[in-house]
């Protein structure tokens, strides 16, 4: 079986390199998060049943860390995109400047996007404070529907809610933030 830094290299499907053997969770790597495995394993199933199933990418997990505040993150920093030679657009919106976030007493972090400035790909997303363990997930669906930049900004989010700084984060990144 084929194994690289320690971990069970697999095709995306869990597939290992010795036939009718797969591998799924922590044996195949980064990111060892209970739903990566999770969902690797439906991968697996799904593609060992012959239902045709996705690759599994690993640039589209959320990473979540339950502290106070909580932090958040998908895709790729400014700095790993910068690295691979990207040219990007970073929007960044505070906390201080929502109101729910006011209300609730917790007017402390940050929500920041990057965008590839050619194409208008979410890129990543990272976030810091109150719920955006919960609030992540709005990334990763535009990341996994593919929707551009010009698409966010033309949704419409409820408010006052802590969600809308996501969009107030895209409107930052074209230079059309409203509340600062």
């Amino acid at each position: 079986m084929k194994i690289e830094r320690g971990v069970i290299v697999t095709d995306g499907y869990g597939k290992t390199s010795v036939p009718g053997i797969y591998a799924i969770g922590d044996v195949a790597g980064a990111p060892m998060l209970a739903h990566k495995a999770e969902h690797e394993g439906v991968i697996c199933v799904e593609a060992i049943k012959g239902l045709n199933p996705h690759k599994m990418d690993k640039n589209r997990i959320p990473g979540c860390t339950y502290c106070h505040p909580q932090i958040a993150s998908v895709g790729l920093t400014e700095k790993r995109a910068k690295e691979q030679g990207r040219e990007i657009r970073v929007g960044r919106f505070p906390f201080a400047g929502n109101g729910k976030a006011i209300a609730l007493g917790e007017s402390e972090g940050l929500v920041k996007t990057i965008f590839d400035k050619k194409t208008g790909e979410l890129l990543g997303a990272h976030m810091v404070g109150a719920e955006v363990t919960e609030l992540i997930q709005g990334f990763v669906i535009a990341m996994n529907c593919e929707t551009t930049e010009e698409e966010l900004i033309h949704a419409v989010f409820p408010h006052p809610t802590l969600s809308e700084m996501m969009h107030e984060s895209v409107m930052d990144a074209y230079g059309r933030a409203i509340h600062i």
